[in-house]
This record gives structure tokens, sequence and C-alpha cells, in this order.
């Protein structure tokens, strides 16, 4: 017999041992389940969310975007570091200060999903409860600092007296702060200043409710919720419990399988059919005898239904990235049967709307829609009826009057003839680059709008003879002919420009070609349509990367058709702003956030962005290139999309 002697090297045996023993143990440690993703966490009756489904790839792919390239360029520093300076100075240090926190200690936590929703949470239009509002973050591998920051917050709130306590809802740890109005930071109230409470007479004002912020912690994930029960629904399905979530929605799975497939960046989707059905039975007011009204109200009913939105089930967007570039897919949920209102008027018929050849390729904005206009006019007459006959009553006043009085020097005229029913299928507009260099210029570049008319001539004569009820046209210039059309020049009323002593009249430009109505207030946009069946000019739709970048959202054959070329409306923006910085008021800088929906913007944010530290556009161009927008209507609803290629430098 032969015996056989097994010798083991003491390397190998230690590496026998060393993977035996962590084998063991990987097997003995409970494996951290992945946090689920927003649709079976979220509750069923979610009425709104925006949700990043992979912040760290959201975060990665936005370091390669034209848009992030941009604002880290070399030649942008001195604007950047102007405006981050003031940014911290004036927003994010008094915000630290007011809410006790360091935002740099949170800045790096969102790994996983980050989704904000909102909740009907028993809401039903009026009063308490009201919508809930709910904040998820996943940190991934950063749940140890999560839990430190957290701890650290809480000793702040602590610290500064705040009445804070702590509830525990299936295991998980919550506190609850309350708030109050008087609980805005500073720094927010005076961006976003209060508004005022209207007193009525004869009724007494409620305060609002008290509110309160929930916040805990379920492993990686951070929840933050309005209240207990806003939170309580997430903790239970975190913990194993059996309650519906939103991923059992009818209306989201639907869109969940057609919109938010393939991995999108983020995506968003709003839960119209509930929230309409509440605001459909909100108890209208009584009437008030001490505060009576002059016009009697209309019921939410009313509004709602005879515009469409009671027949809106959804809407949903998503954004995505490839090498090609950047496309956003935006979603209505509206079907057919139960489309009226405001969704027949804009309904599109499918058919094409590529650039026509009179369209110039030095156009830097364009526009094409396929809707009938009678038919779009029938539905705004029956919006106006099921709203309130009194409305369409008055409607009908004005095309009498307007008859009436055209009829003085026409008496065949008749504007439901001459002009309604006249329109045909096809809108369009487009723009040029504006031709000066201030802010007043970019606002007002030159442009062009058609219609469609079975009889161009006849529906030109109606606008001139509708446009006299607004403004005098005793002083009007009498058309002229080019090119065998005449152009006819309609009075607009005359408005005063910034500065000046005295209105400038203001001038529209009408005339009829090629089977379309132009109209314009820059004439040589009327001589350049009428001129271009011999024009030699490249069209746009030859535009390069044009016809590609059209195949990415289906085509230019839908019905709705759009372009717009940002390298050349940034570097008029360039310009203008720019010059901008010199001007003095009120078209300087400080004055660009005049339009914003703030108190006293400008003494806020006016020293914050300084155009003159601007580079020269050239060293930045190579960021922007264009964008196409497709529309398409079906029997399920509207889909639109936007492409924006990549800019070919940054290739």
């Amino acid at each position: 017999m032969t015996t056989r002697i097994f010798r083991f090297a003491p390397q190998r045996t230690a590496g026998i041992f060393s993977a035996t023993l962590a084998a063991w143990l990987t097997l003995a440690t409970p494996v951290r389940a992945a946090i689920p993703p927003a649709e079976n966490l979220l509750p069923s009756d979610t009425l709104l969310l925006i949700s990043v489904p992979d912040f760290s790839t959201l975060r990665a792919a936005g370091k390669q975007s034209p848009q992030w390239l941009f604002w880290n360029d070399a030649a942008m520093k001195p604007f950047q570091d102007k405006f981050m300076a003031r940014w911290n100075e004036k927003l994010v240090a008094p915000l630290e200060r007011d809410l006790g926190v360091k935002f740099s200690d949170f800045t790096n936590l969102p790994q996983g999903q980050l989704t904000l929703a909102v909740t009907q949470n028993g809401w039903t239009g009026s009063g308490d409860p009201m919508p809930g509002v709910l904040l998820l973050l996943d940190t991934k591998g950063k749940s140890d600092l999560l839990k430190t920051n957290l701890a650290a917050l809480r000793k702040k709130w602590a610290d500064a007296g705040k009445p804070m306590h702590n509830e525990t809802i299936r295991g998980i740890s919550f506190s609850v702060v309350p708030l109050s109005s008087n609980d805005i930071p500073a720094t927010l109230a005076g961006v976003f200043p209060r508004r005022q409470p209207v007193q009525e007479l004869g009724k007494e004002n409620k305060p609002p409710p008290p509110g309160e912020i929930v916040v805990g912690q379920f492993e990686s994930l951070l929840i933050v919720g309005s209240s207990l029960k806003v939170v309580e629904p997430v903790a239970t399905r975190l913990t194993g419990g059996a309650l519906p979530p939103l991923g059992d929605n009818a209306l989201f799975a639907a869109d969940r399988l057609a919109q938010f497939r393939d991995a999108p960046l983020y995506y968003g989707w709003f839960n119209a059919k509930t929230l309409f059905d509440v605001l459909v039975h909100i108890t209208p007011p009584e009437p008030n005898p001490e505060a009576p009204s002059p016009v009697p109200p209309i019921p939410w009913d009313k509004i709602l239904g005879a515009s469409g939105l009671t027949g809106l089930k959804s809407a949903s967007f998503s954004y995505r990235e490839s090498h090609d570039g950047s496309r956003l897919d935006f979603y209505i949920s509206a079907p057919e049967a139960s489309r009226q209102g405001i969704f027949k008027i804009i309904a599109a018929a499918p058919k094409d709307a590529n650039p026509p050849a009179f369209v110039p390729a030095d156009a830097v904005k364009f526009l094409r829609w396929r809707v009938d206009g009678q038919k779009s006019w029938a539905a705004f007459e029956k919006m106006l009826s099921d709203i309130s006959p009194a409305w369409l009553s008055s409607l009908n006043s004005v095309i009498s009057i307007a008859n009436a009085t055209a009829q003085t020097k026409d008496p065949n005229f008749d504007v439901r003839k001459n002009l309604i029913g006249n329109l045909g299928d096809d809108w369009i507009s487009y723009q040029k680059a504006p031709a000066g260099k201030t802010l007043v210029d970019l606002n007002s570049a030159p442009s062009l709008f058609l219609f469609a008319a079975l009889n161009p001539d006849q529906a030109v004569l109606a606008i001139k003879n509708v446009a006299s009820l607004t403004s005098s046209q005793e002083n009007a210039p009498a058309p002229r002919d080019f090119l065998g059309r005449k152009i006819y020049t309609i009075a607009l009323s005359a408005r005063r420009a910034p500065g000046a002593t005295s209105p400038t009249p203001r001038w529209l430009y009408c005339t009829a070609g090629g089977g379309y109505v132009a109209l314009t207030t820059d004439v040589s946009m009327i001589e350049a349509y009428l001129r271009s069946a011999d024009s030699k000019a490249r069209p746009l739709r030859e535009t390069a990367g044009f016809a590609n970048a059209a195949q990415h959202i289906g085509g230019a054959g839908n019905g709705l058709f759009a372009y717009q070329n940002q390298r050349e409306t940034m570097r008029a923006a360039f310009t203008a702003l720019k010059n901008s910085s010199t001007d003095s008021p009120p078209s300087g800088g400080a004055n660009a956030f005049s339009a914003l929906p703030f108190a006293s913007p400008e003494k806020i944010f006016g020293g914050w962005m300084d155009f003159s530290l601007l580079p020269e556009y050239d060293k930045v161009s190579k960021y922007f290139y264009f964008s196409v927008t497709s529309g398409n209507v079906t029997a399920d609803g509207f889909s639109f999309k936007v492409f924006a290629p990549r800019p070919p430098q940054l290739n």
C-alpha cells in the first residue's frame, strides 16, 4: 500500500484560511439592501414628484455638459469669481447663520436617488389637512456621515431653543421641529417677502395652521417631511409594510413604462386627474353681503371642465444625455374622447412642419404649427360658452361692433367671413438676430409671422379693418406696391420709449403672398419674404446638422416643429449684456432683474453679475449650438420632444 503524504506550504495554508474566514464573515454579516426607487416608497396618492434616480450619474454627466464646461471655462473665471463671491457673501453665509448649518457638510451626501414629492395627504381642496411634502435622499456609502451631520444639526436646534421632540415610526427615529412663518430665515424673507393677508369685510381671517418639519434616517436614506403623517407611509414601506405604493397607481405605471424607461438622468410626474378631481369638488364660498362681488363667481367645475383640464390624466417629463446630445421629453396624457377646451384648440394635425424654403438659414428662431384655425376658433367659442354664456355674448358684441364700424366703408364686410372663415391650418413664425446691441434691441429682434389663408387678400383687408377699432388709421401711410404685391401699413398705438420726450409711432406691416398672410413690425422682413421666390439664399432646413437633429425627435412631420440657434442668440445676448454694464439706468445690468417676482430685486441681485467681466463671445461660443423641438398629437395625448446636439467643437 502506498502512503501519500500531503504537504501544505505555510503561505498557501494562510491564504486558504483567510479566504474561508472572509467567506464566513460575508455570510454572517447582514447585507444592507439597496434603497428602493421612488415609486416603491412614495404613496399612491402622490400628486407631484421630481426624481433623480442616481445622483452620482447625474453629477458625472453634468460635469461633461456644455453648460458646465462653459461656466468653468478659464475665460469665464473673472465673471464667475465675482458672482460666486457675492453669492456666498449675500446668500450662503447668511443662510448658514440663520439655519445653523454648513452647506458644505451636505453637498457631497447625494449619491443615489434624490426625490422631491407632494402627496395628497387627505387634502380635499381647502383647509386642513394640507398636501404633504417629502424629500428623500440616498447617501449610499455615506450613511455614517449623514448620521453625524444630523446629530450635529439636532444639537444646534436644541442649543437654539427650538421645541424639538423625537418620535419613532416602525423603529425609525424622527426629529420633529415645529415651524411658523417667523421661522423663515431672514435672508429668504428678504428675497421672497411674505404676502400681506387680505381682510374681507364681514369675515375674520383665520391664521394658517402651524407646520412642522420631520427629519429621520433609515440606513443610507435621509427622510424629510412636512409632518409625521406624511413620512409614515415611507417608513412603513422601508420596513416591510404592505401599503400600496405609487408604482401601483395605474396612471403612473403607464407613464413609467412609456416615459421613464432607458434610465433618464431625472424625471418628473404630475397626477393631474387627482388634483383636478379635488378642485372641481371645492364648495364655492358663500356670498358675502357686506362685500358683494360685481361679477357673479363662476364655479370651479365649469372653468376646469370647459377648459379641458378635467380630461387631463397626467403630465410627465424626462431628461437624458448621450454622446450625440441631450433630449427632454414632455408628455401630456389627455385621451381624445374626453378632450375639449384648450386641448382641442392646440391639437395639431400630423402634417409636414418642416421650415418652408423661404425661411432663411440666418433665422435664429423658427416655429411651425399645423393647427386648423377654424376648428380652433369653434373650440374657443364653445369653451367660452361652457364657462359662461355671458362671455360668449361679450365676444359676439365685439365682433358686431367691428362689423358695424367696417361696414361704414365696406357694406359687405363681415369679420367671421372675411377673417375667421379664411383661417387655414398652417402657422409660421421666424426671427433673425437683433440688429442693435442693447437690451432693448435684444427684445425687439426682427421677426415675421405668417398664417395660411383661403383668400389671403381678403384676410389682409379684414385685419386692417379690425385694427382700426384699436387705433386711428388716419395717419397711416397708403399701401405701396412691391414686386406685384401690396404692403399695407397699419398704425399701432404709440409708445413712449425710456427717456423719450414723446411717444414713438409704431407700425404693423401686412401683405398677402404665396397662400399666406404675413405680418411684421419690420418692413424689411416682409420685403425679404416677397423676394424669397427668386432668392438663391440657403434655406434653414439645409443647415448643417439640422436633418440629423430632427431625426432624434421623430422628424418634422408630426404637426409642430421648432428650431433655435443658441449660438447666435447667445452672441446677441453677450453683446447686449456687456453693453448694459456701461449704460446708465434704466437699461443697466441691474435692470435685467426688474421682471423677477421679488421685492426690489435690484437691491439684492443688482451687484452680483458684472456683465463687463464677460469674455469676448468668440472665446466661449464653442459651448453653444442649436436645438430642435417636435410636437405630436395622438389619440392618447400630446408628446413634445426637445433635442440639443452636442456642439461639434466639444467632441
